[in-house]
Formats: C-alpha cells, structure tokens, sequence
C-alpha cells in the first residue's frame, strides 16, 4: 500500500480510470486535489476532494492554481501526444515526487510475437496513431528520466471499463440488435482473446503505486488476470441483456477496417489480436492485488445501468447499417 496521507494531485478525475481511482484514494485517506475544466460528467468527484479549475492546455492558467503548490505523486489521466507530456515535464518539474503517466497497452508490440505480454515486451503498433502517440510520450518522459531525473512512473492500462462502458464493436447497438433477434456483427473469427479490467479493480493497484518511489523511472501493466475469446464476451452481454443465444456472424478484421477505417484502426492495432498479460510486477509491489471482478459480472452491472439510463441507449444508425452490409456480404447469396 502507499503511503497513507500522501499528497496527491489527478489531472482529470472524472474519466472511467480516473474517477474509480479517486474514490480508491480518498478511502485510503489521502489527500486528493483533482485539477479540470469543471465540465460536467456523470461520474461525481469524492466529498471531501479539493478541486482547482483550469485547462491543462493552459500553461498560464496551470500555473496560477498550482502557485507554490507540490504534491507526493501527480497523476496525469488526459495526456495523449508528445506536446501534452512535455507540457506537464514544464509543468510539473521539482514540483513532485511522481509523475504518472498513463499510457495503453495497445502501445505493446502488434501482432505480439509471444504471450504473455510483459513489461520489457516491445512498444510497436503500426497500425494504431493512438498507440503511436503513447508510445512517443513514453519515449519523451523516460527521456526526461533519464537525462534530468523526471520522476516518471508509467502504468499501460488495457481495456478498462465502468458501467457505462460497453465492450462491444457496436457499444449500445449490438445488444439493441440482440434484443431485437438480428444477426450481430463480430471481428475475426471471435477466438482471439481480450482481457477486460474493472475499474474498481484497477484503482487497487493503481493507487498503490502512488508516492512509491520505487516506482519512479518503471512502468508497469495493470491488468485482471482474467481473459476470454471474443465469442464469449457477445455471449455474456447477451445473457446479461436477457438473450439466450445470439446469432454472430464474423467478419474479418481486415474487411471491417476497409469499410470504416476509423473503427479499423482501433481493432487493427488492438481489438484484433490476442492479449494475455503478466501483473507479476505490478502485484510484486502492490502485494495484495487481485483484480476480482468478472467480466460476467462486470456484463450484468453494465445492461442494468444501461436499462437503468434510457438516454445512454443510444443506436448507432451508421454501424446498424455497417453491421447490415457486412453481415449480407459474409453470409453470400442464399
């Protein structure tokens, strides 16, 4: 466990990682300032958690709310390109202990030459500009680290859900199409394998790593353990929606991206290929993490929210007409 009481500063805070770890460190008693825009978001700041306006974008404005401010660790939840990291290096310079930075694990090499993926696995995705960027910002901060002594920490999340994440190609609309009885689109031949994280499971580890100066200069994955073909996981929001057995039709990989390539790139430089990942390291430091969450719970909480929220049931009009063309195209003349 960290230090208890540490002084800890969230850039962000109300993301899906982000919010989950706040409530994880103010149970743990830390002193948390969480530092936004102040735009709304369904997901509410901790009672008790000192919040400072301001973008992050805004070097004048960041540097007005944090005058004579330092903290034990900074976590920088919304740092995407190199641009944004060498603003916060500025920024937060002999200001912290830590900085953490959170980057992806579709960063790790595609397609991975071995299973599992480890840490020291190499950071190379072709297909990806997201990944790319992650990777970049990787590069300039252990740079930072290694010639002005930076105090980096990077931690390669996978996919991480809340309950108002949907796993799914289509989010909302494939279950909307397993209630409605229509063929639902999946990519590849729903045999590759995915590793979905809970939250409220990644906050454990996440937080335990804050203020750890053995921490500084390492990155570490923080994963579940837990990993199922893609198959399964249609399968189990389906029962979660109340469905018996939808009817998948698969598609190669490559056939979706040339017909969305938006949505190809993701699944071309993550969704695509199989994941199983090592927490050996990040477990060696936060000894009693244990990501106990399953998907199929994970599943249910998630159709239930949905449900419970009518206005986040939103249908996707262009992928039902996607899912349409592909599903005909896969299936052949009759």
């Amino acid at each position: 466990m960290s230090g208890v009481g540490s002084s800890l500063l969230f850039i962000g805070g109300t993301g899906v990682i982000s919010a989950a770890a706040a409530e994880r460190a103010v149970e743990l008693g830390h002193r948390l300032t969480v530092l936004n825009r102040g735009v709304s978001s369904e997901r509410q700041i901790p009672a008790g958690v000192e919040v400072l306006q301001a973008d992050v974008r805004n070097p004048t404005e960041v540097r007005e709310v944090l005058r004579g401010r330092e903290f034990d660790a900074v976590a920088d939840f919304i740092s995407f390109t190199p641009d944004h990291v060498a603003a916060a290096v500025e920024q937060f310079s002999g200001r912290t202990g830590q900085y953490v930075f959170i980057s992806s694990a579709s960063a790790y090499q595609k397609p991975p030459a071995r299973l599992p993926i480890l840490e020291s696995t190499p950071l190379r995705n072709p297909y990806w500009k997201y990944s790319q960027d992650k990777i970049a910002c990787e590069e300039l901060l252990f740079r930072a680290y290694r010639e002005d002594a930076f105090p980096v920490t990077v931690v390669r999340p996978s996919h991480t859900y809340d309950r108002t994440r949907i796993a799914l190609l289509g989010g909302w609309t494939d279950i909307h199409r397993m209630r409605e009885g229509l063929p639902v689109l999946v990519h590849g031949d729903g045999t590759s394998l995915w590793t979905l994280t809970h939250t409220e499971d990644f906050a454990k580890a996440f937080v335990g790593i804050l203020g750890r100066p053995q921490a500084v200069g390492e990155s570490y994955t923080i994963t579940s353990d837990e990993y199922l073909p893609w198959d399964q996981v249609y399968r189990l929001f389906a029962r979660a929606a109340g469905v018996s057995e939808p009817e998948l039709v698969h598609v190669a990989s490559e056939t979706i991206a040339a017909h969305d390539p938006e949505l190809g790139a993701g699944l071309l430089g993550d969704r695509s290929h199989s994941v199983v990942f090592d927490n050996s390291k990040i477990k060696s430091l936060v000894p009693d993490y244990r990501a106990g969450i399953p998907f199929s719970d994970g599943a249910r909480e998630i159709v239930r929210w949905h449900d419970e929220h009518p206005e986040a049931k939103r249908v996707n009009a262009d992928f039902m007409k996607l899912s349409d063309t592909l599903i005909e195209w896969a299936r052949g003349p009759i």
